[in-house]
């Protein structure tokens, strides 16, 4: 594997003139887009996508079923240059709940909104060796494509708009609420390699509600089978001997691929205006998804497997189940003097359990019997609950148009619940396995949460905002906000942004913003704490999370957490040259301070030493980490992105291509507490692996490329997405850099057809129709052979997928 470096402002110039870069993978018309009437990043009532003063992705329902895939977040991957899904495998929870990124930066440095409302965070925390390694961010993949309108994708900061987490953008998913029509769908699709196995059925319908209210309902479901491109256990070079540690010869024992899922989720979305000036509205949605996901196989003759239950050892399974729920309700009126008045309550939570199965308690031995191969490890839970008074109104000041002043408040509770498994998930029973030195507690693979690791957490945050919006001129126009947030946990913080756009012709703009912001650290990281199976440099450890305010963890260094602050510059053309064409270039910059990071596997002889000590009494463990404000990042980048329609004389052909190159670099490293180094001199809090999973870990560019030909009945479609190149270090001692990896750019090319027949569509396709798969691992990373992909590859390891789609609309 060879490591080039992209020229990203070649490239820049080169997608600005061949066309343009994706707002939608589908776009009829192209007055579907550019006049579409925005409500993310502004307050202005008639703000369109071409007239935005930030970078505004729209995202047509259309778009997010024109390829096969059923989840949100991997269709806005392939809609948004800017952004990333990578689909891990052997990495517990994040299996099931996998983080997406935008512009490279953490995952819950994104603010997703349902119809401009914020939507809630995740319980899980994502632990592992995974991109956005110690993050919380919402599940996109717990909306339900079917009730999506469109969605928006605010690629700028606005925290000064929308409080926490919007650091690097805003996703608002904008719900159907129309009270006509609706459809419904279904969809069939399986790997080339045999497995994977998909179906999906979905439905949406509006009513409504006499003749001043409308409701729109949806619903969807499905299944999917588990993939696997794990390889049987091979020898090492040298070595002729078949080790009784190993696995059987020739089977395939391990798995590495997407989990087993069963979803379903329901949406509804409506308002009533029982009056001119008074209008009721509200949506919820409601989702479950069970997920059956798999670590590390334990062999036959493994310290960890009882042989008279495994005799040819076992692969444990991890089966999640995430419940989500969000509610908002509120109403809209206005005053005679013109101000308009929107209040609301909005709820949401998050429930996930952890059940282990095909596995065992070793420290139990088989004193109890039968031997007990499943448990119960316990549950998340985060809710939040949300209180908004906004007010905006036109104030005549003599300008060509009104000028928009809003303001407003807003009440936020957020809990966080961590609830313990059954006892025989987490105890240590004390029998010590033929050869091994201590007994290996807890269920194999995740042990369960303890009643000491338990506990419910909450806290409240008040905030106060207000801003200016107005063109000043016809050319002209400009913004001023300002948020300023208190919280019970950490104190208080104050953002700003302006923003300005001037039209130097109806064909060329020029736009920017400059803002501060903040992100704060979440419940989860501040109190979550458990003990979790972890493979490093191929070893396994047993690593303790712990809670900053942990009397060990603050020996280890831990230091109470505060708040992300960030200063964002943004700088962009506009460009219409000819009818039909779109095109944006948008360079930024993200300077983000004192970010929450997950901290090292602290694993050292001295650090296990001072955990496994009387004192702090974690026999067994392996070592510690906990959260820290350990680093300050600067992250530069452009987005070239646009959309070309040309008219033909029977059909019409929708040119799309779109382009980011995303650089971070870290620019400060906090030095070792004094307490730890009394523990460990050596220790490193945030060596290289981590600082790599930053800066390279993810690709340094993207391109999408391609196009939607509509003649007669038939819409044929074609894209291509190029994935930059990425890399993953192996360990922190600079002795191994022999097995630290660099994976080239990867090309994925995505084909559809669909027939049109009155109101039914018939669809056929195939994602990465080239059965493209990333570059495989080292073999000396690979586990004997057997895990032979990277999960951080952006696009997974599946190969080719095809599909059929059959739908009606009325």
């Amino acid at each position: 594997m060879t490591h080039r470096k992209p020229s990203p402002l070649a490239a820049a110039i080169f997608l600005a003139l061949v066309a343009s870069p994706v707002l939608a993978q589908e776009t009829p018309e192209e007055a579907k887009t550019l006049d579409t009437l925005i409500v993310t990043g502004t307050r202005v009532a008639d703000r369109t996508v071409a007239e935005s003063q930030a970078p505004i992705d729209i995202i047509t329902s259309e778009a997010l079923q024109a390829t096969g895939t059923t989840e949100l977040a991997t269709a806005l991957s392939r809609a948004v240059p800017s952004l990333n899904f990578p689909r891990p495998a052997i990495s517990d929870g994040s299996d099931a709940v996998r983080p997406a990124q935008l512009r490279g930066l953490s995952p819950d440095q994104v603010l997703v909104l349902v119809n401009g409302k914020r939507y809630h965070s995740t319980a899980l925390i994502n632990l592992n060796g995974t991109q956005g390694r110690g993050s919380s961010p919402a599940d996109l993949n717990s909306i339900p494509v079917s009730a999506i309108e469109r969605v928006e994708v605010l690629r700028d900061g606005a925290s000064a708009q929308y409080g926490s987490d919007a650091i690097a953008g805003v996703i608002n998913i904008v719900l159907k609420g129309s009270g006509e029509g609706g459809s419904i769908d279904a969809t069939f699709g399986k790997y080339s390699a045999g497995d994977g196995e998909q179906w999906n059925l979905g439905g949406d319908v509006g009513f409504k509600l006499g003749e001043n209210g409308a409701i729109h309902f949806a619903v969807q479901g499905g299944h999917q089978d588990q993939t696997d491109r794990a390889r049987p256990y091979t020898l090492s070079p040298g070595v002729t001997v078949w080790p009784v540690t190993a696995p059987p010869m020739g089977k395939v024992v391990q798995r590495q691929g997407d989990p087993e899922v069963d979803s379903g989720a329901f949406s509804y979305n409506g308002e009533y205006s029982p009056t001119d000036y008074l209008t009721f509205y509200s949506h919820g949605i409601v989702s479950k998804r069970e997920a059956l996901s798999n670590g590390f196989f334990r062999t036959a003759a493994d310290a960890r497997n009882i042989p008279s239950v495994y005799p040819d050892g076992f692969l444990p399974g991890i089966f999640n189940v995430s419940k989500d729920v969000t509610w908002v309700g509120g109403f809209k009126t206005s005053t005679a003097g013109g101000t308009n008045i929107d209040i609301s309550y909005n709820y949401g939570q998050n429930h996930l359990t952890f059940d282990v199965r095909n596995s065992l308690n070793r420290s139990l031995g088989t004193t109890i019997t039968p031997v007990q191969t499943e448990f119960y490890a316990g549950a998340l839970e985060v809710t939040q609950n949300v209180l908004n008074l906004d007010f905006n109104k036109q104030l005549d000041w003599g300008l060509a148009y009104p000028v928009t002043a809003s303001w407003g408040a807003e009440w936020r509770g957020e809990k966080f619940n961590e609830s313990p498994g059954e006892v025989a998930s987490y105890i240590n029973g004390g029998v010590v396995a033929p050869g091994a030195a201590a007994p290996v507690p807890g269920s194999q693979v995740f042990a369960g949460f303890k009643p000491s690791n338990a506990g419910q957490f909450d806290r409240h945050s008040y905030s106060f905002y207000a801003g200016l919006e107005a063109d000043i001129t016809d050319k002209f126009s400009a913004g001023i906000a300002g948020r300023h947030e208190d919280y019970s946990d950490f104190g208080t913080t104050t953002s700003g942004k302006l923003s300005a756009r001037y039209a130097f012709t109806d064909k060329v703009a020029l736009r920017g913003t400059v803002s501060t912001g903040f992100r704060a650290p979440s419940l989860q990281q501040q109190y979550f704490q458990s003990t979790a199976t972890n493979f490093i440099g191929g070893n396994p450890f047993e690593i303790f999370t712990f809670r900053v305010n942990d009397p060990a963890a603050i020996a280890l260094g831990a230091e109470p957490l505060k708040a992300e602050e960030s200063t964002n510059y943004s700088l962009g053309l506009v460009l219409q040259p000819v009818d039909g064409l779109y095109i944006t270039v948008d360079a930024y910059r993200i300077e983000i301070d004192d970010r929450v990071v997950l901290s090292e596997n602290l694993t050292s002889a001295a650090v296990r030493n001072y955990l496994n000590s009387p004192a702090v009494g974690l026999t067994g463990v392996g070592g510690g980490r906990y959260f820290t404000n350990a680093i300050d990042t600067t992250t530069d980048g452009i987005d070239v992105v646009g959309t070309y329609n040309w008219k033909l004389d029977n059909s019409s052909l929708d040119l799309l291509l779109g382009y980011n190159y995303n650089k971070t670099k870290v620019t400060r490293i906090a030095e070792n507490p004094a307490s730890l180094t009394l523990i460990d001199p050596t220790a490193l809090r945030f060596g290289r692996v981590e600082l790599n999973r930053f800066t390279d870990g993810s690709p340094r560019d993207k391109i999408l490329l391609g196009g939607t030909w509509n003649v007669s009945n038939w819409a044929f479609n074609a894209f291509a997405t190029r994935y930059g190149e990425f890399s993953v270090l192996f360990g922190n001692d600079p002795a191994v850099t022999a097995r630290d990896e660099y994976y080239d750019a990867q090309w994925v090319l995505d084909l559809s057809a669909t027939y049109k027949l009155a109101n039914w569509n018939f669809t056929l396709g195939g994602d990465n129709v080239l059965d493209s798969y990333p570059d495989e691992v080292l073999f000396a990373n690979s586990t004997n052979g057997q895990i032979v992909y990277s999960a951080s590859s952006p696009n997974g390891f599946n190969g080719a997928y095809m599909y059929a789609k059959i739908g009606y609309k009325w």
